[in-house]
């Protein structure tokens, strides 16, 4: 064992040694077949019902006002008596979805989603503990040590005690991240990844990274990665394309979110297997409806997450997994910010409203549109002050300076109707 591995795994066990428990389970259960899989989900689903309406405020009013009961779920298909629930219901009910038992371990969790608005929740050891495991299990079928060198392209912050810590724990992960777009930074991340072994994070910023290293007129750098992962957004045919010549990988995808946990994970064959142990998709009208099984602190039963699918369930899959394959997945897309001379990745506004929520406790609903290269229109549905429109601008200045002009326009209606609606379009 190397000191990074010891490291790795002495920091997992201080964590949460859960995980090395779960992590055996999904590696034999990678080898069930589909009739012992079901059954699993159904046991799993029936513990999270019953629970979810002992100890949930929200779970036990929908329960009791459609008249329904955890006994009358009886299988796997009669989980559609309950109703669907949405982001904004859960933004509205998180409180009282919210399950505090004291007597566990929880740790912070949130995500910006579509609306711009954070969601703020808590997942107990358990939750924790399967979610890196579904990852390391999916690391594992590219023979990918999660201790082993990486770079990491996810997002940045500009507070300096923020990015000291980040560091620090990047380090103890073996791990390194692009902290901004600035060429000489980019020239060291690109630097340091000829001696990684896997590469992760947005995919539109791998695709970034990918075009400028296949846009060099001296000797490209030669990597050896096992592994390409994009997360969060479509994986476009021009990602792989760019990837594939920059990296010698295309890139596999890691579906998912922060409230359901790892969705599917791309086998070496190219198929995006349902993590089945941890979630049960349904496919209503072509759109997602996803329940976590393992989120017993905060229970997401029968979330539409606001992605269109198309599962295959009958094909076999020549890795041998008989896990239903999502085929394909629309509506995450990454795109790209054109200041005067640079571009920036899109998700840089989330860091931008971020921070405002956490420094200042100021949380905007908001949408910005680019309909020419060097301006951004942002959109706010609250009313802004003067003392918030400054702050605002100012987190702005920190991530683009005076590359991008603004017109900021609040107290609008951000509304989308019958689509999810995006936090960024670009309109060039």
């Amino acid at each position: 064992m190397n000191i990074r591995q010891y490291v790795y795994l002495l920091g997992i066990l201080i964590r949460n040694k859960n995980i090395f428990e779960n992590s055996d389970f999904l590696i034999q259960s990678h080898h069930w077949g589909i009739e012992k899989i079901y059954e699993y989900q159904y046991s799993i689903l029936r513990t999270l019902l019953h629970y979810a309406y002992k100890n949930s405020e929200y779970y036990r009013r929908v329960f009791d006002d459609n008249k329904i009961s955890p006994n009358d779920i009886k299988s796997l298909e009669n989980l559609k008596k309950i109703p669907t629930l949405d982001k904004e219901t859960i933004l509205q009910n998180a409180e009282k979805i919210q399950i505090n038992n004291s007597s566990e371990k929880h740790f912070y969790s949130e995500t910006s989603g579509s609306t711009g608005k954070p969601l703020v929740f808590y997942r107990n050891k358990d939750w924790d503990a399967w979610h890196r495991a579904s990852a390391f299990r999916g690391y594992s079928w590219y023979n990918v040590s999660p201790w082993e060198r990486n770079g990491y392209l996810w997002g940045y912050n500009f507070s300096f005690k923020r990015r000291l810590k980040t560091t620090f724990l990047d380090f103890l992960q073996n791990r390194f991240r692009l902290f901004s777009y600035k060429d000489d930074e980019i020239k060291n991340f690109i630097k340091k990844m000829q001696k990684a072994t896997f590469l992760s994070g947005y995919s539109s910023m791998i695709y970034e990274i990918a075009k400028k290293i296949n846009k060099k007129e001296e000797k490209k750098p030669k990597f050896s990665l096992k592994m390409v992962l994009g997360t969060s957004e479509k994986i476009f045919d021009k990602y792989h394309d760019e990837a594939q010549l920059a990296f010698g990988k295309k890139v596999i995808s890691e579906y998912g979110s922060a409230e359901t946990g790892i969705i599917a994970f791309e086998c070496p064959q190219g198929n995006m297997h349902i993590n089945m142990e941890t979630v049960i998709v349904e496919e209503e009208d072509k759109e997602i409806i996803v329940t976590n099984l393992v989120s017993r602190s905060f229970p997401i039963i029968r979330y539409k997450l606001g992605d269109y699918i198309e599962i295959d369930d009958t094909s076999q899959c020549a890795c041998g997994m008989e896990h239903p394959i999502i085929k394909e997945v629309t509506g995450r897309v990454g795109n790209v910010i054109y200041g005067i001379k640079d571009t920036y990745p899109s998700l840089t506004l989330y860091y931008v409203f971020k921070n405002l929520a956490v420094d200042y406790n100021i949380v905007l609903n908001y949408q910005v549109i680019q309909k020419n290269k060097g301006s951004l229109d942002v959109y706010i549905e609250d009313s802004l002050l003067a003392d918030k429109r400054n702050l605002l601008e100012k987190e702005f200045r920190k991530y683009f300076n005076k590359d991008i002009q603004l017109k900021i326009f609040d107290n609008t209606n951000l509304k989308s109707h019958n689509r999810k609606k995006k936090d960024f379009i670009s309109e060039i």
